[in-house]
């Protein structure tokens, strides 16, 4: 993640819990970390815990919209939100992952679509799961998806879909030391 949208969505984080007096270690538990990590977040730092599905569940815990969370903004549309290709809001978490917002600016909705860029990692690198409420679906448009969901490990490729529950433990990772660009939406 780029370090000036990390210390930005850390202060969002920390106003969000001094607003609210919500105690470090509740909002740390929801994200599933620990104190000090949740702490490193709200500093700019440990953007190896800044995953969307945490903001998404600090989102929903308290009642504010990820939009908030991620560019500081509330959406303002209601009746439809177009976004031209390229440009969505865009946020880079880790250094593997870029993340563009397709729907950014509608008010109330009821999942969260984003374009997703997965950069390779080194054979045999080891890849954190996460998980969050609800349901995912994953649609491969470029390159090859290694997808583990639980304790099972798929391959998709350009075309292929998933939906899932994602309250399983689960992580992507791009085959074939090439990018891998998915249209990922997150209800």
């Amino acid at each position: 993640m780029e370090e000036e949208t990390a210390i930005q969505i850390g202060k969002r984080l920390k106003g969000l819990r001094e607003v609210l007096d919500i105690p470090v270690d509740e909002i740390a538990l929801l994200c599933g970390i620990s104190h000090d990590e949740y702490l490193q977040m709200e500093e700019g730092g440990g953007t190896g815990y800044l995953h969307v599905s945490s903001l998404q569940k600090i989102a929903r815990q308290y009642g504010i919209s990820l939009d908030e969370l991620l560019f500081g903004e509330e959406p303002r549309m209601s009746s439809y939100f177009l976004t031209r290709k390229g440009m969505g809001q865009t946020v880079e978490r880790q250094e593997a992952y870029k993340y563009q917002s397709l729907a950014s600016g509608f008010r109330g909705r009821k999942a969260d679509p984003f374009l997703v860029v997965i950069s390779p990692k080194p054979e045999g690198t080891a890849i954190s799961k996460s998980s969050h409420a609800n349901q995912e679906f994953d649609m491969v448009i470029k390159g090859c998806l290694e997808i583990t969901v639980g304790e099972r490990v798929l391959t998709l490729n350009e075309g292929d879909s998933l939906y899932f529950d994602s309250t399983q433990p689960h992580c992507l990772r791009a085959l074939n030391g090439e990018p891998v660009t998915l249209l990922a939406i997150i209800f």
